[in-house]
């Protein structure tokens, strides 16, 4: 969005104007989306989750606390503590999910499990990271980010960056290791 076009965009939200506030939801709810959806592996818990951080920027800007530069950078923070707020949630009352379909007798069972467990391995390594290592991997991965954008996001410079992805696909390499070995 150009820099011109965020200022309009943050003046009609102070301004609480519906035109301006329908544009700031459908320019930038894809991106908040596939964000957490990146975070989260339930597309309808992270569609709750993206929806929330648009009632938590109303919700600022009635109250004067609107985001004052970069809107995209106060979505992708918003996001970020509304993922980390749910998986603390989750993890003290963990649940186990049931799969809603039944496995089509054309498809390749072997592979259809071997898919799964390979998936699971990786969501389970990826939730032992860190959350700074969890945001680098959502930013740079799921959303496409630059390594600027992403420390930009992250109020850390490029080479912090760099050196927090590096440990986090370390780590993650490390975990999903032992996931093998057992």
């Amino acid at each position: 969005m150009p820099v011109s076009d965020e200022q309009d965009a943050l003046d009609g939200l102070r301004k609480l104007d519906p035109a301006s506030i329908g544009a700031i939801y459908d320019r930038h709810f894809p991106e908040i989306y596939r964000y957490v959806r990146y975070r989260i592996n339930d597309d309808a818990i992270a569609e709750d989750i993206a929806s929330d951080v648009f009632v938590r920027l109303l919700e600022a800007a009635q109250r004067k606390r609107e985001p004052q530069t970069s809107l995209r950078g106060w979505l992708i923070a918003t996001a970020s503590n509304a993922v980390n707020d749910h998986l603390r949630r989750k993890y003290r009352r963990p649940t186990e999910a049931l799969s809603d379909s039944i496995p089509d007798a054309g498809v390749n069972l072997h592979a259809e499990v071997i898919s799964r467990e390979q998936n699971r391995a990786v969501r389970q390594a990826y939730a032992q990271l860190t959350p700074d290592q969890q945001h680098v991997l959502a930013l740079r991965f799921g959303q496409g980010y630059s390594l600027e954008e992403t420390a930009a996001s992250m109020r850390k410079n490029v080479n912090a960056v760099k050196a927090l992805q590096f440990r986090a696909l370390a780590a993650l390499q490390r975990l999903i290791g032992e996931v093998d070995d057992d």
